[in-house]
């Protein structure tokens, strides 16, 4: 059952996006961009931009929606008699106000073995932090602060924002290119630039949207290192340097204890994977050793 409505959330998620989308493209009145003469290049611009740039957002502005409901995350009243949830959450506060965050974060928790910790939220004032039961298990208070830290530097950097945008402009490129490369493609296979071939236009287009998407992700992956190594430093700054450190240092004895398969393939880690060549592009997080060493270099 549970599945299932979490299934039901993300089509429907999708298809309000679609519908939000199309309608806005029509009020918009973008023309179709394939014409007798061939591609107008600003109507495919303009439509690789409102669809690129209309997903990431709207993901964004729905996140943490799409969160608590998908992952089952419990909001934590900060007025709760847990006195264990309470301190979790005068913990967040008490670094958000450091921050200086215009508005407290939510604070929830999910049930889950793995370490695991995210923030997200379309502003700075609309913002969730979340932790999985087992990290609250294998992390001590002054481990989880530097977790913590960590997070709540994300949202006052406006990470979620930023990477949004980025994400958004490659969507918009990736289409872009590539539906100027099929219909090239399919012009110089047919000799002609009617616009004809549409069924071979479009498969060639799905292939070489993937193909831009994987090199167009290793330029996300890349800026999301560097945020990452941003809020290293922020929480340093926020919850002290050795906190980070120890944080690190436990989520590398944790990591250390898990199939590294898993690891490669599981999202919203707070740890970043080992090795090099195209792994060490495609992940988001830098090295824990790097981290570690880079904080260390702090003084």
């Amino acid at each position: 059952m549970a599945v299932a409505k979490r299934l039901f959330l993300f089509f429907g998620v999708n298809m309000l996006i679609l519908v939000t989308i199309s309608i806005t493209m029509n009020l918009l009145g973008v023309q179709p961009y394939l014409t007798a003469r061939g591609i107008n290049y600003t109507s495919l611009l303009i439509f690789c931009l409102i669809w690129g740039m209309g997903f990431s957002m709207a993901s964004l502005a729905l996140s943490r929606i799409v969160a608590k409901r998908t992952m089952g995350i419990r909001v934590i009243d900060p007025q709760t008699g847990d006195a264990g949830a309470r301190d979790l959450v005068n913990m967040v506060h008490n670094l958000a106000r450091a921050a200086s965050l215009p508005k407290m974060p939510e604070v929830g928790v999910y049930n889950s073995p793995e370490v695991n910790a995210f923030a997200t939220g379309p502003t700075r004032s609309r913002s969730l932090v979340a932790v999985s039961s087992g990290l609250l298990e294998k992390m001590d208070r002054r481990e989880l602060e530097g977790v913590l830290g960590h997070e709540i530097a994300h949202i006052a950097n406006g990470d979620m924002v930023t990477m949004t945008l980025i994400q958004g402009i490659i969507n918009a490129f990736v289409m872009f290119f590539a539906r100027v490369a099929a219909f090239f493609i399919v012009s110089m296979l047919r000799g002609d630039r009617d616009g004809g071939g549409w069924g071979l236009r479009m498969l060639i287009t799905i292939v070489l949207e993937i193909a831009l998407s994987i090199l167009g992700f290793i330029v996300v992956a890349f800026f999301s290192r560097m945020r990452e190594f941003r809020a290293d430093k922020g929480s340093a700054q926020l919850a002290g340097r050795d906190s980070m450190i120890s944080a690190l240092e436990a989520l590398g004895r944790t990591t250390r204890l898990v199939d590294t398969r898993q690891q490669s393939l599981a999202t919203l880690k707070i740890a970043g994977g080992k090795g090099g060549g195209i792994r060490a592009l495609m992940s988001t997080h830098p090295p824990l050793e790097r981290r570690i060493e880079r904080l260390r270099r702090m003084g």
